[in-house]
């Protein structure tokens, strides 16, 4: 008995020249994402995805060695040579992300901090006593 084949469509290779990396950090894990101009998803990897777990996935060697495996499969899969940095938290892997994605061999064209900082908004948390 023969089966039917369906239409399945061949993902396309795009060409990326220019991209935005969003390094996200927290306490808790950094987070880099490669998009497009539009914002569309192209590569991301996190310091869980590298093989860190639990408090060491907040370690500069966490984001480092998830930047650079992300630049790296970023410059193979799509070409990607210029890239902007857009960061975002106050995390620990704030500069070692930086210095591995420009070691990598990308062109870093801005370096800009977008995290959000409140103008008088939501009232914090009352202060802890120990």
């Amino acid at each position: 008995m023969a089966r039917a084949r369906r239409n399945v469509k061949k993902k396309q290779k795009r060409t990326v020249g220019f991209a935005i990396a969003h390094i996200q950090t927290t306490f808790n894990n950094t987070i880099i994402t490669f998009t497009d101009k539009e914002g569309n998803t192209l590569v991301w990897e996190s310091g869980g995805t590298v093989g860190f777990k639990g408090t060491r996935k907040s370690t500069p060697y966490a984001a480092q060695l998830a930047a650079t495996k992300a630049a790296e499969r970023a410059m193979k899969e799509y070409g990607v040579k210029d890239v902007e940095i857009r960061i975002k938290g106050n995390g620990g892997g704030r500069e070692t992300a930086i210095k591995a994605i420009a070691a990598v061999g990308l062109n870093v064209k801005a370096i800009k901090d977008v995290t959000p900082i409140p103008h008088d908004g939501c009232r914090p948390p009352k202060r802890r006593r120990v």
